[in-house]
């Protein structure tokens, strides 16, 4: 089993910057990739951004450029780095482990921009 715990959400305004972190846990050996999700209201969680193990980076068109995606191994710890803010990024991000065919999911973070 994978915990995940995430951390860093919060309220900010329009331009503004928020750093989550996710902190995993458990048998995080052979973890393949990790990510960022999200869920705005009345919508499907989507992809925000992914990082595998070889550092390899992608990033939802709607974030490239403001956001950006990190791991440090060390401390088992996967981060994102939003700047920019805009009330569209406004939802529950989720952080995400991929490990043997199997996805591990965090309890969420509320993400929220004011305009």
């Amino acid at each position: 089993q994978v915990q995940l715990v995430e951390s860093g959400g919060g309220l900010v305004q329009a331009g503004g910057s928020l750093r989550l972190s996710c902190a995993a846990s458990g048998d995080i050996f052979s973890i393949t990739s990790m990510g960022w999700y999200r869920r705005a209201p009345g919508k499907w969680r989507d992809v925000v951004a992914t990082i595998n193990n070889d550092g390899n980076t992608n990033y939802a068109d709607s974030v490239k450029g403001r956001f950006t995606i990190s791991r440090d191994n060390a401390k088992n710890t996967l981060y994102l780095q939003m700047n920019n803010l805009k009330p569209e990024d406004t939802a529950v991000y989720y952080c995400n482990a991929f490990k043997k065919a199997v996805d591990y999911w965090g309890q969420g973070t509320q993400v929220t921009v004011s305009s």
